[in-house]
């Protein structure tokens, strides 16, 4: 049983129950089978933006494996032959993007209508919060190429940090966080966005769905191991974090039903953000 619910004129399938098999709408594959079928707005289209999480120079899982991201942009390829395939990202790291692309070997992935961006490069738009209740942010700057492209897909890695002394779950909605640039987001350090931290990350993740989320087509969640550690940082020494073998990659049309699905699968708890925002975006 689904119910269907309105944000901005798009609607989304919500599953009703939080079950162990997916809904018609969200697949699930081991790694070793994962055949990407892109969504609908992917097919002849003419220019696609992927949004990897490859934002630290560490290995996956604290980034997307690239055998999952050479699964997408194989499949996005089948249904569109002549598609420019722009891969955008925006680093949370010294090191820059160029360096973070060749460190995991991403340009080998990529075929002749296939480029990589930087997304603190790119021009920018305020994009208003569509959300009924903004949480802190009632428009947030980022690239403009996000309003003109045919087709929007995220590929996030599943992730549970700690901010704060509390859980953070990220998956393909957190992925997100990259496509902000950081000369208008950071904090005390310039190497992160620090403003999207503020009251918290979870709060914020409410309006980073109003803003920029509810525009993206199609979303991956890379669970093949699921990356944990006791804090937000990635790239802090070894025995911080630890990676737990799920095997698993879930992927579909909404990116908030994917997320979902996603901790459902790896035995995750589900996070109250995503609560918020399927409850925001219900009828009435």
């Amino acid at each position: 049983m689904f119910r269907y619910a309105k944000l901005g004129g798009l609607f989304h399938q919500l599953s009703m129950t939080a079950s162990s098999s997916p809904p018609a709408q969200i697949q699930v594959s081991s790694a070793q089978d994962f055949t990407y079928t892109p969504p609908a707005a992917a097919h002849n289209a003419q220019q696609i933006l992927v949004k990897p999480n490859l934002g630290y120079p560490e290995p996956h899982p604290a980034t997307v494996s690239p055998a999952v991201l050479r699964q997408v942009l194989r499949g996005l390829r089948r249904v569109a032959p002549d598609a420019e395939i722009m891969i955008v990202e925006g680093v949370c790291s010294a090191v820059p993007l160029s360096e973070i692309v060749k460190i995991h070997g991403i340009t080998d992935l990529l075929d002749e209508g296939m480029r990589i961006l930087d997304a603190d490069t790119l021009p920018t738009i305020d994009y208003p919060n569509r959300s009924p209740n903004p949480v802190r942010f009632q428009t947030m700057i980022a690239p403009a190429i996000l309003q003109t492209v045919d087709c929007r897909i995220s590929v996030g890695t599943l992730k549970r940090t700690h901010l704060k002394g509390e859980p953070l779950i990220s998956a393909s909605l957190k992925n997100l966080y990259g496509l902000f640039p950081r000369a208008n987001y950071k904090a005390r350090s310039p190497n992160s966005r620090g403003q999207l931290h503020r009251p918290s990350v979870p709060a914020v993740l409410q309006d980073v769905y109003g803003c920029i989320g509810y525009l993206f087509d199609g979303a991956i969640v890379d669970a093949t191991r699921k990356y944990f550690s006791q804090d937000w940082k990635p790239n802090k020494p070894p025995n911080t974090r630890t990676a737990i073998d799920c095997d698993r990659v879930i992927w579909g049309e909404d990116l908030i039903a994917v997320d979902r699905h996603a901790c459902l699968t790896c035995d995750e708890p589900i996070p109250d953000y995503l609560a918020a925002i399927e409850h925001q975006r219900s009828p009435g």
